[in-house]
């Protein structure tokens, strides 16, 4: 008889991805030879530009396929300092840069290194999926801060200092948010630093999306209202979206110091170094030609108002306009409490699974970001995909009744 395993405690605290697990199923469907349409994808659906793939296949001809720096090559840190300084406005030391493999490691690294038993990490909703596990495995607890759709789900001052207690470690920034697609000003931005700065707690700066940006709107690093929110921001990005490189995963975060030597340490003790040839590769796109990213942008501002244009033709849906990423959070609650024969929708989960099985389009429920009214659709997909996915969606919703 086999011996009955037993994990360790914390993995009952956690579950899988719903964003990953429904961009799998889908994936698994379509291998089955079902016609599914997939509006789960996190990821642009162009190719890495090509200039930035030569860069790999040089690295590689050039034997440079070797261990390196645990947190990065010093002449990928020299590019993401040049980066932060030009785009942002931010001027960091190499020191003070850890790449580590996807924003998703580094925010894990960040949490482990900096928060303790019982600290408390401040997350407001929606949120992106993974924030809320990865304060759990370090051993924090995260308090859940809600936004609402008519403040474009944007943290309310006064509410964000109610939050805050002796034992808040940390507020988690998500701005270009996903899942909403919206964001912040630099007023509101600048807000939010100042009560970071009056209760001395560190600003998680996710901005993995802040290169793709619609309708004239300009991102604000908060780590650039000045020094003092500077030494307590840990600002976050990737490669990855903006430039349709989510395989090659290159994460990084720019920190005090401490933070990134901390990281520097773990990751020496985990992963070890991000992929060599990857490094390579996120150089080039760092320091190459902008204009991939450009048109890439364009494509999906036609295809944000294409999806608006059908998401506001179903009677009952409401969504706020998305002004970066792409994706749409528009709410469906109007439709729970309705059933189709013996099937009840009680929520986000079972609306989910209803799309699946009757209309053949993949969505993730807004439970999975702490927003059960709503879901996600990506439109980093193509417009005949969103045309007639949307038009499935709309078919599937009469029939309940």
């Amino acid at each position: 008889m086999a011996k009955e395993i037993s994990l360790a405690e914390r993995m009952s605290q956690i579950t899988p991805s719903a964003t990953l697990a429904i961009t799998a199923k889908a994936k698994a469907m379509r291998a089955e030879g079902i016609n599914v349409i997939g509006f789960g994808a996190g990821e642009p659906d162009f190719d890495t530009p090509e200039h930035i793939k030569d860069a790999a296949v040089a690295a590689l001809r050039e034997g440079f396929t070797k261990y390196t720096p645990v947190s990065g090559i010093d002449e990928l840190k020299t590019a993401i300092c040049e980066k932060f300084s030009r785009d942002n406005g931010i001027d960091y030391e190499p020191a003070q840069v850890a790449v580590s493999c996807g924003a998703k490691h580094s925010l894990f690294n960040f949490f482990q290194v900096a928060i303790g038993e019982g600290d408390e990490v401040i997350i407001p909703a929606p949120y992106w999926v993974s924030y809320v596990p990865q304060v759990l495995l370090a051993g924090g607890r995260p308090v859940i801060l809600e936004t609402t759709e008519a403040d474009a789900f944007r943290v309310d001052p006064q509410a964000l200092k109610a939050a805050i207690t002796p034992r808040t470690k940390a507020l988690v920034f998500n701005s270009p948010s996903n899942p909403t697609g919206c964001a912040y000003g630099r007023a509101d931005t600048e807000r939010i630093a100042q009560i970071a700065v009056e209760a001395s707690i560190f600003v998680v700066a996710d901005e993995v999306y802040e290169s793709i940006v619609y309708d004239g709107f300009t991102h604000t690093s908060i780590a650039s209202f000045g020094d003092d929110i500077k030494d307590l921001a840990i600002t976050i990005n990737a490669v990855s979206k903006t430039y349709s490189m989510t395989g090659w995963r290159i994460g990084y975060l720019a920190a005090p110091q401490a933070i990134t030597a901390a990281i520097n340490r773990i990751q020496g003790q985990s992963t070890s170094n991000p992929t060599s040839i990857a490094q390579k590769a996120a150089i080039a796109a760092l320091n190459g030609p902008q204009d991939q990213v450009e048109e890439m942008v364009k494509v999906f501002a036609g295809r944000r108002d294409r999806m608006l244009e059908l998401l506001a033709s179903i009677e009952g849906v409401t969504c706020v306009k998305p002004e970066w990423s792409f994706y749409a959070f528009p709410r469906f609650s109007s439709f729970y409490g309705k059933h189709h024969g013996s099937r009840e929708i009680n929520g986000s989960m079972d609306l989910a699974g209803f799309l699946m099985d009757e209309a053949k389009v993949a969505i993730v429920p807004g439970s999975a970001f702490g927003a059960d009214d709503y879901i996600r659709l990506s439109y980093a997909t193509s417009m005949e995909n969103i045309e007639e996915g949307l038009e499935r969606i709309t078919k599937a919703l009469a029939l309940l009744e």
